[in-house]
């Protein structure tokens, strides 16, 4: 049976449109000011640049007759889906984030969400992550999102303090070295 005849599957997919996770239950979406304009920025290119140019695209393509064989239709209208999902997953993230400038508690020792924090583990190997928005991360910068057992571990702590995580390899004390946070920005 050809590929054009097949059903794709049905159901509310919008949570998958990057990947991300779903937000823990009763908790609130936390972003920096940059991760927020980041998002909102990739959505308005994907509303007024990426969705348009396709639609023309599939347009055209419809019009060149038929549309079973017709590839530039077929890939067209799957990118379109695509792009509403992603779409729709971006502006209900963006609806209920709640921005935080972690510029707020520049000077400060403890940790809180938009922190920097160098730690050192028992071994005595050191570590250095910042704690972001779930919908913001980027894992190989070096950065955790504000629900990851390690954020959740450090919250709150200062300076000085050790913390306890528990891994799967069993309980493991952190001893928190250096918290950092962005300046402010001036007016």
């Amino acid at each position: 049976m050809s590929k054009a005849f097949t059903k794709e599957p049905e159901g509310d997919d919008d949570d998958e449109g990057g990947a991300l996770p779903p937000l823990p239950a009763g908790s609130k979406n936390y972003m920096t000011p940059a991760g927020y304009a980041r998002l909102r920025d990739e959505l308005l290119n994907l509303i007024d640049n990426e969705r348009p140019r396709i639609v023309e695209i599939v347009h055209w393509a419809a019009s060149n007759g038929d549309r079973s064989e017709n590839g530039d239709y077929l890939y067209g209208k799957k990118r379109l889906r695509e792009i509403d999902r992603r779409i729709r997953f971006l502006t209900k993230r963006l609806d209920v984030a709640e921005v935080v400038d972690p510029s707020a508690h520049h000077g400060s020792d403890q940790i809180y969400f938009g922190a920097t924090v160098t730690y050192a583990n028992g071994k005595g190997e050191e570590r250095t992550i910042t704690i972001k928005g779930i919908d913001e991360v980027d894992h190989l910068a070096g950065e955790v999102s504000w629900i990851a057992p390690i954020a959740r571990a450090l919250l709150k702590a200062r300076e000085g303090d050790e913390v306890q995580l528990m891994t799967p390899g069993g309980l493991e004390t952190l001893e928190v070295l250096e918290v950092r946070y962005p300046p402010k920005k001036e007016a």
